[in-house]
């Protein structure tokens, strides 16, 4: 005990404080018991939700008046291409106009048509005008509303910690470990239920829309004590992302572009979609839309600076300025006006559609651990449709919070083993006991490996050498070395992050080397889709120190394909 440097104690302890985290809080206070969101970054502030920028789908029909939950429902699975979980998906289109409505109740204020009706766009793989929006910075409304309701709540908040790990006891998780950023202090934290709420992984990636804290810190916890994951191979790529100047490549060129009727040509001027897909072009779903682009460029008819190119320049200057303000400014900052010139996007990587294994209230497979948002896994399949993800974190953000506080309340807290406690806080510091190799180094190593042969095209080759170069790297770890007694210590967290970034890695190529199938997401050059043997779900879990697989079929409760 002599290495804790402070306890804290809580009824439900909120890991993560995006989007599902805040939603989650919200919904717990609601029951009578202490709430604790820890942040590794700032609240509301960091992570994905803020940088959300399309939209949020719900199937009101205020456009298109034909729209419903059961349309919702179907292109959710088409777009998932039937790997969904579809009690999960019913879930999701029957709650997301509830959440919707709690977030303008909490003060969030969305483009209306009528004093009395929501604006919706056009996203990919949706047959209506469904999408929710506030101009093309809907995430940060929604953010706004959601930090509001926190404050509002009293919910206690503690900023940039790093939870490190989940401890457990008789079956259950029964605390947490956390590194404060600032100070470098060892933390412990005690409570009944868990939510982890930390997003995504998109980091393991040299390319991507996705903030530094995303390094797959949830599903490594969770994975570690024993909780089954779900589909890990099925990683989006979302097919316009800035690439140029160098500074911005990746950063994220919102869906709602071509919501809004932008058009994608190549460098010889033709618009490329029709040779891909002649009926819903622009507007495909994401996985047809990326490999197209990346097809465009392997095949030599890439832009100027290897992308290609999206232009707007057609819509009139006021709808650009309303719609899609933030894009228009985050290409004037580069010296690029999209109201004149066309934008060179290419893809990188964005969202996870596996994760944590969940049931409908948001449990994994330990009864006390709860997961919602992009961290969870079975709602998206193998392929997320644009606008459904900010959906996700608050339907299922809401379940979490719920569950997990009624959970709560029904538990006393458990014993900490405190041999392991000191076994935790020895693996974090004996980076500063290192030879002195620097974390960075070996995370861009395994950046670098991950694009190139665990990214948009796969094959069992590509796969073999990831595998190879991800266990070089593991052996490699034990040689960092990082300064000590710094106040935030960017050296340890990186090298902290660096641990869950290779493990998710290893579990992300394990499960793409065993779905032998093209499958959303998921592209194999060596194999086409396969509904016979391959329309199922991988589980993985760890097994001693390795990764035990196996497949399962999805849940299905209205569509066969």
């Amino acid at each position: 005990m002599e290495t804790v440097d402070d306890v804290y104690q809580t009824d439900v302890l909120i890991i993560g404080g995006g989007g599902a985290g805040a939603r989650a809080a919200i919904e717990a206070k609601k029951h009578n018991v202490d709430v604790l969101v820890v942040v590794k970054g700032l609240f509301g502030r960091s992570g994905c939700t803020v940088m959300a920028e399309g939209g949020y789908n719900a199937a009101f029909g205020f456009i298109d008046k034909e729209d419903n939950e059961q349309y919702h429902f179907e292109d959710t699975v088409n777009g998932g291409r039937y790997l969904n979980n579809q009690k999960l998906v019913e879930i999701l289109v029957g709650q997301a106009k509830i959440r919707i409505i709690d977030l303008e109740r909490f003060g969030g204020a969305f483009d209306r048509i009528t004093p009395d009706k929501l604006s919706q766009r056009y996203f990919g793989g949706q047959r209506f005008r469904r999408t929710v929006h506030k101009g093309d910075r809907t995430g940060h409304e929604i953010m706004f509303a959601l930090r509001e309701e926190v404050t509002r709540q009293n919910v206690d908040v503690l900023e940039e910690v790093a939870i490190t790990s989940l401890l457990t006891s008789e079956g259950r998780v029964v605390g947490a470990t956390g590194l404060d950023l600032i100070h470098g202090r060892f933390l412990l934290f005690r409570a009944k239920a868990f939510i982890i709420a930390t997003g995504g992984a998109g980091r393991i990636y040299s390319i991507t829309t996705n903030p530094f804290q995303k390094s797959g810190d949830g599903y490594a916890m969770a994975f570690k004590v024993g909780a089954e994951l779900v589909d890990m191979e099925m990683v989006q790529f979302h097919p316009t992302g800035m690439v140029f100047p160098s500074s911005s490549k990746g950063l994220l060129v919102t869906e709602a572009v071509r919501g809004e009727g932008g058009k994608l040509y190549n460098s010889l001027g033709e618009r490329f979609m029709a040779r891909y897909d002649a009926e819903k072009m622009e507007l495909s779903t994401r996985d047809i839309v990326t490999r197209s682009i990346f097809s465009e460029i392997q095949e030599g008819r890439a832009s100027e600076h290897g992308g290609v190119y999206l232009d707007i320049s057609h819509l009139p200057d006021e709808t650009i300025k309303q719609k899609l303000g933030t894009m228009l400014k985050q290409f004037l900052d580069v010296g690029i006006d999209i109201r004149r010139q066309p934008m060179e996007v290419s893809p990188t990587a964005h969202h996870f559609m596996g994760g944590i294994r969940v049931n409908e209230v948001c449990r994994s497979s330990i009864s006390n651990l709860f997961a919602c948002g992009e961290v969870s896994g079975g709602v998206h399949g193998a392929n997320r449709l644009g606008g459904n993800s900010l959906a996700e974190t608050q339907v299922f953000g809401s379940i979490a919070g719920e569950y997990a506080a009624k959970e709560a309340r029904k538990l006393p807290y458990g014993d900490i083993n405190y041999a392991v406690l000191d076994e935790e806080h020895d693996r974090l510091y004996r980076f500063e006991e290192g030879e002195g190799v620097l974390p960075y180094e070996l995370k861009a190593r395994l950046q670098t490996t991950m694009w190139q042969n665990v990214g948009i095209i796969r094959t069992e080759k590509s796969l073999k050498e990831a595998i190879a170069e991800i266990k070089e790297i593991k052996n490699e770890i034990y040689s960092i070395k990082v300064e000590s007694g710094l106040r935030y210590n960017l050296e340890l967290l990186a090298a902290v992050d660096l641990e869950n970034m290779l493990l998710v890695a290893e579990i992300i190529t394990r499960a793409a080397l065993m779905r032998k199938e093209s499958r959303g997401a998921h592209f194999r050059k060596d194999y086409p889709r396969e509904d016979r043997r391959w329309l199922k779900n991988i589980i993985l879990s760890k097994i001693n120190d390795g990764i035990e697989i196996y497949t399962e079929a999805p849940l299905i409760t209205k569509m066969k394909p």
